[in-house]
């Protein structure tokens, strides 16, 4: 693990504020063990987000969102101060920026993304889910922007 993605989650572990008001309470102990908790759970969250095959981040004007299968986690901030995600992006997992997009009924109706990688031949319906490379192939035509894109021949 490169020590920068340490330093990070350290730091951002520690600056929680339960973490805080522990340290000035006198815990430090418990303070530090719930940062080493928190450190280690994130380092679980990147390690997911690089294997998964439809592990994304996706950023709109409710938060950010991390989707690793079954589980996500999100906060209601945008990416720009979610360390996390920001991290999960500089090491390569698909980024969907839905911010610019501006026809929230079109997305709304889109279809989720799968949590294994296979794909909902249905055509419609509440339960309908689609690959990632799909999901993207439309949130795109409704002006999302991509990074770290999936699909074939496409990168940016």
């Amino acid at each position: 693990m490169q020590t920068g993605v340490l330093r990070v989650l350290r730091a951002t572990a520690a600056s929680w504020w339960r973490h805080k008001e522990l340290r000035r309470t006198g815990q430090t102990g418990q303070a530090q063990r719930r940062e080493r908790e928190t450190v280690l759970s994130d380092l679980g969250y990147l390690k997911q987000a690089a294997l998964l095959p439809n592990a994304h981040v996706i950023c709109g004007e409710g938060g950010t969102f991390i989707h690793l299968g079954w589980t996500t986690v999100s906060t209601f901030a945008p990416i720009e101060r979610f360390p996390l995600a920001t991290l999960a992006v500089a090491r390569g997992t698909p980024f969907i920026d839905i911010r610019p997009v501006t026809d929230v009924i079109a997305f709304a109706n889109l279809p989720r993304v799968t949590r294994d990688g296979s794909d909902d031949s249905e055509p419609s319906g509440p339960g309908r889910s689609v690959s990632l490379t799909t999901y993207i192939d439309m949130v795109e035509q409704l002006g999302a922007s991509i990074t770290n894109d999936p699909r074939p021949c496409r990168s940016t």
